[in-house]
């Protein structure tokens, strides 16, 4: 993909806009979490069948990242942005109209869609708008939306599903989606296709070793967070004793460790890229460990959750490393990054759960994410060795600075 002028657009003001698609997709993808005992009234059914709605969406994220990534790698990006965004809107619409539980599951299903192809090609056209040296930072400022919507974005949205209802919640992201989609065609410089793009040569990022251990150390390495996150407000009452109104704010620190990461980690990134990600990895892994020890006092564990956070950054490292391994193929691989990390946020959660089913107690969830991170960093070491060896890495940063 050839960029027009890229002076014509201001670097800054695109990465705000690519980034109010973040904050909308973060509202409405952590917000539904918050929002499950209003689901469940209003959809007549149980806390744990709305659990299925939050599934659904999952899923159409692990589905349409891959799929739209592929059948759109003749589309140019500014324009296949606006659609994943109209598309996202429509989702939400429906989803705030959903008559009844099966209606709701196919809605969010819909609404997942467009989730992790937005968050690959918008990664990508950020990246393309600044020097080589200075992606991760870009790619970090589009995340940065995703982020701000866990202090901002879903307290918000949980206020107003109590004090009006849920599906308000939803109309408001499928207008923040139809504004964003405003944006981008208004200040995203314009573009056409890769003339060589197609559908089969996105799919050679399948071929390459480097793009599997990259989507894997994602998968497992980021599930630990997930173990700890899903079951941090309950974690909160029964064992740091704390009141469910103090729950929210422990929630946004965890939300603003994110964000701080996102900032400050990328500039390391765009230095030593690699080491970063070891070091993110480690960092979790040690955070996750203190867990069950920081658990009994109200500030330890704010703190602890604090740096647990931090550790988010590692899926913008993660999307940076995907435009280094993937060759050519850039638009499948920048999108499956968010299918890895939705992996995650099934295997951390299944883990956790199964360690507090086993009588291990909510804090087991710790070591539980503990293990996740070394298993990520495990296979970020073999990775490491790959590179070392010579085998399987390409030059995607020239790729992207060639073709888009």
């Amino acid at each position: 993909m050839t960029l027009r002028q890229t002076a014509e657009a201001h670097p800054g003001l695109v990465h705000l806009a690519l980034a109010m698609g973040g904050f909308a997709i973060g509202t409405t993808e952590f917000a539904a979490m918050s929002l499950e005992p209003d689901l469940a009234r209003g959809l007549g059914i149980d806390a744990p069948t709305v659990g299925h709605v939050i599934s659904a969406y999952a899923l159409g994220v692990v589905v349409g990242a891959p799929t739209i990534a592929v059948l759109s790698a003749r589309m140019s990006r500014r324009t296949l942005l606006i659609g994943l965004m109209a598309l996202f809107a429509i989702g939400n619409t429906l989803s705030a109209l959903a008559p009844s539980y099966g209606w709701m599951l196919a809605f969010r299903f819909l609404a997942g869609l467009p989730h992790g192809a937005y968050f690959g090609i918008a990664s990508l056209v950020a990246a393309s708008l600044v020097p080589a040296d200075r992606r991760t930072q870009a790619v970090g400022r589009v995340m940065l939306g995703l982020t701000v919507a866990t202090i901002v974005g879903v307290p918000f949205a949980t206020l107003l599903g109590q004090i009006a209802s849920w599906r308000w919640v939803f109309a408001l992201v499928g207008v923040l989606a139809l504004t964003t989609a405003t944006l981008v065609a208004l200040l995203a410089p314009i573009d056409a296709p890769d003339r060589n793009a197609s559908p089969l040569r996105e799919l050679g990022a399948l071929k390459r070793k480097q793009v599997w251990l990259t989507l894997a150390t994602g998968a497992i390495g980021f599930g630990g967070m997930f173990a700890v996150y899903t079951y941090l407000a309950s974690t909160l009452m029964d064992v740091t004793g704390v009141s469910p109104r103090m729950v929210p704010v422990v929630l946004a620190v965890f939300g603003v460790g994110m964000t701080i990461g996102n900032l400050v980690v990328p500039r390391f990134a765009d230095k030593a890229l690699m080491p970063t990600a070891g070091a993110l990895l480690l960092w979790s892994a040690g955070a996750l460990a203190l867990y069950p020890l920081a658990a009994g006092n109200v500030t330890t564990m704010t703190l602890d959750v604090f740096a647990i956070g931090l550790g988010g950054a590692l899926g913008t490292v993660l999307q940076t490393r995907l435009m280094d391994v993937a060759g050519d193929a850039q638009a499948l691989a920048a999108a499956m990054n968010h299918s890895a990390f939705n992996t995650a946020n099934a295997i951390g959660p299944w883990l956790g759960g199964l360690a507090i089913a086993g009588g291990l107690g909510w804090t087991s969830t710790g070591i539980v994410g503990c293990a996740l991170a070394l298993g990520g960093l495990a296979i970020w070491a073999v990775s490491l060795a790959v590179q070392r060896g010579g085998f399987g890495l390409s030059r995607g940063a020239q790729a992207l600075r060639g073709n888009g």
